[in-house]
């Protein structure tokens, strides 16, 4: 009987998921129990074809490979869940290889019949310096959730939902139309109605996080890009969620008056002085990161200044441009589809 169904979306990932599929299918539970959807979402490459070899459908009669359109990862995620026989679905992502008790680990916290979804957590191999920063930067998100009983910020590389939970509320948000945080704004909506969410840190999936500056500094941009349509959905989120750090808005904040200030076309005393106090703020804020990194990965240390100031400049450049797009559009634009 399938109880579980993983799923995962798939777009020209000819590299990276064979790992997945074969970590996968070495789950610390019976084989039986859980099944294995892989959804190409319109690759052009041979994605669809390399989940099927690694699967062995002919072998293996819990595992599907469904060919969609391309629409991005929310409709390919959806269409799995359509699809799912199991009562719990759980997401990874195409470039993550689950731990071999992740299943298990994922599943536990749904013994309790109050509980609607469930969070994992990254770890990586990697050993790249900015790959090793991006990773103390989710252990510190970690470390914050870890002392809440509920949450409300759940990602889809390490996420699980009761299958009636999620058609109920119609899934994804395919407005989101890359991968970017239509996850968050899920398990936002979810929470808002009363649903209970929670962090599993020992479910574990494997990652291959950024591991150079110019890649780190487009997903935060595209994160920030597309966090304006999330915050048009969800307005209280600008105050806070379960996930994101506070420091992380006074930064963003601290770093721009720090530019304005030091680049300003006529640099007068009183600007260069608030140039000054922001930039000296801006690394007071940083302090408390820094020492979690240093007692971790103390060679971390030495770029974690120059990533938290990439992380701002980033986020708040790709704020600005989404807010832009998705506040000058008709209103009609921007609805939940």
């Amino acid at each position: 009987m399938i109880a579980y169904s993983v799923i995962v979306p798939a777009y020209h990932s000819t590299q990276t998921l064979p790992h997945c599929l074969a970590a996968l299918q070495r789950q610390s539970i019976d084989r039986a129990c859980y099944e294995i959807i892989v959804v190409d979402d319109g690759s052009t490459d041979e994605t669809a074809s390399v989940a099927e070899q690694a699967l062995d459908l002919s072998v293996a009669p819990n595992a599907h490979v469904i060919r969609a359109g391309h629409a991005g990862p929310a409709a390919a995620r959806n269409i799995g869940a359509q699809a799912a026989r199991g009562e719990i679905i759980l997401f990874t992502d195409a470039d993550c290889a689950p731990a071999g008790d992740w299943i298990e680990q994922m599943v536990q916290p749904f013994d309790d019949p109050q509980i609607a979804g469930a969070k994992g957590a990254y770890r990586t191999w990697q050993r790249s310096i900015v790959a090793r920063f991006v990773q103390q930067e989710y252990q510190d998100k970690y470390d914050r959730m870890s002392h809440q009983t509920t949450i409300d910020f759940v990602d889809t590389y390490s996420a699980a939902y009761r299958r009636e939970v999620f058609l109920a509320n119609s899934g994804f948000d395919t407005a989101f139309t890359t991968a970017s945080v239509e996850d968050q704004e899920f398990s936002f909506r979810l929470a808002a109605q009363g649903y209970r969410l929670v962090f599993v840190p020992r479910a574990i999936v494997h990652h291959r996080h950024d591991a150079n500056l110019s890649d780190y500094l487009r997903r935060k941009f595209g994160i920030g890009y597309w966090k304006a349509l999330l915050l048009r959905r969800h307005p209280n989120k600008v105050v806070r969620d379960s996930h994101t750090p506070q420091v992380i808005k006074v930064q963003m904040g601290l770093l721009a008056v720090a530019l304005l200030g030091t680049f300003s076309p006529v640099l007068v005393p009183d600007l260069a002085w608030l140039a000054l106090s922001a930039w000296l703020l801006l690394l007071l804020t940083m302090l408390p990161l820094l020492i979690k990194i240093a007692r971790r990965d103390p060679a971390v240390v030495w770029i974690a200044p120059l990533m938290i100031m990439l992380r701002a400049l980033g986020l708040g450049a790709g704020l600005i441009a989404g807010f832009l797009r998705f506040y000058l559009q008709p209103s009609s634009a921007a609805q939940p589809s």
